[in-house]
């Protein structure tokens, strides 16, 4: 049975209780981190009025760097995709002959 943990989260300094399995605990710490960061330079870069603004903008980051990861790994794996096609290829002309 997996067990729950209750930690608290810190982001723009607000606290969040949260109930975690254990494995996730490392990785929420860890994004909790990043996003603190994340706030702090774009504080530190940009005329912010709000924490909402610079909140909306770490999520924009954030989204837009899993969009091209996606991206990335589907041109990579068209890449793959005509590489062993090629390969098939070579191979049926060695068989065929």
């Amino acid at each position: 049975m997996d067990e729950k943990l209750k930690i608290k989260i810190s982001i723009a300094d607000r606290v969040y209780p949260l109930n975690v399995d254990m494995a996730q605990e490392e990785g929420l710490r860890s994004a909790s981190k990043k996003i603190d960061a994340m706030i702090k330079q774009f504080e530190e870069n940009y005329a912010v009025r709000d924490k909402q603004d610079v909140l909306a903008m770490c999520a924009l980051q954030f989204a837009s760097q899993t969009e091209q990861k996606q991206i990335d790994n589907a041109i990579d794996g068209e890449a793959t995709i005509e590489r062993l096609k090629k390969i098939n290829a070579k191979l049926d002309q060695y068989l065929d002959k």
